[in-house]
């Protein structure tokens, strides 16, 4: 017999891949940067390799693999990653209709990121979202000085909202952000468009490939 869960009091978004499509452009970028470092990857074993990490984790990971990267070489990827999705990025579809849905409905939500939040104003900011989140709604593990797979971004959210983990929901498309949400006993749907959601999976995340998918998943719709 499936789980029946209540309906969310908060539902926590990761950003980069559940609100805006930047996954993709980010690792292109990371892809070409390291490869002038010495380190040849595809964009397939980029993003396994280092989805849903942070910067300072993908640097140390590069390293390991025989990346040869300068001490400054964070602020040099983030400002090449930043020079091209400031050239667009597109929300992820579905997002603005499950946002109105959820201001219609009360149920509060916010945004928990491994990334920064001058990340989040380029891409939140060029799709309107920013000033819906900024600053009340806004959790980055460069400001808290703690990221995915830790719990304490999320934690953070649940206390800023006054909102008991179990009501919690967490949308996210990363193995590390799964596995946050596990740790922090929160409800995690694992958003995985082209794929089986085989990593998010193991650490209990619920498979959906649509945000669509959402509101029936939540007891907003029948």
């Amino acid at each position: 017999m499936p789980i029946t869960y209540p309906t969310p009091k908060l539902v926590i978004f990761d950003c980069d891949g559940v609100l805006v499509d930047s996954e993709t452009l980010s690792n292109q970028v990371l892809v070409e940067n390291l490869g002038r470092h010495g380190l040849q990857l595809s964009l397939a074993d980029c993003m396994d390799l280092f989805v849903g990490g942070t910067m300072q984790g993908v640097m140390k990971k590069a390293q390991e693999l025989g990346a040869d990267l300068p001490a400054n070489w964070v602020d040099e990827v983030y400002g090449e990653t930043y020079a091209r999705l400031r050239q667009g990025v597109d929300l992820v579809p579905g997002i603005p209709d499950l946002l109105a849905l959820l201001q219609a409905r009360g149920i509060a939500f916010c945004v928990a990121s491994n990334g920064s939040e001058d990340k989040m104003r380029i891409t939140l900011g060029q799709n309107g979202l920013w000033d819906q989140f900024h600053p009340q709604a806004m959790f980055s593990a460069h400001t808290l000085k703690t990221g995915k797979p830790d719990p304490d971004l999320f934690l953070a959210a649940a206390c800023h909202f006054d909102v008991q983990a179990r009501d919690c929901l967490v949308v996210e498309d990363s193995e590390n952000g799964a596995i946050a949400a596990a740790r922090a006993g929160m409800r995690c749907l694992g958003f995985d468009p082209h794929g089986k959601g085989t990593r998010l999976k193991r650490h209990n995340a619920e498979h959906i490939t649509a945000m669509s998918e959402v509101p029936r998943l939540i007891g907003l719709l029948p």
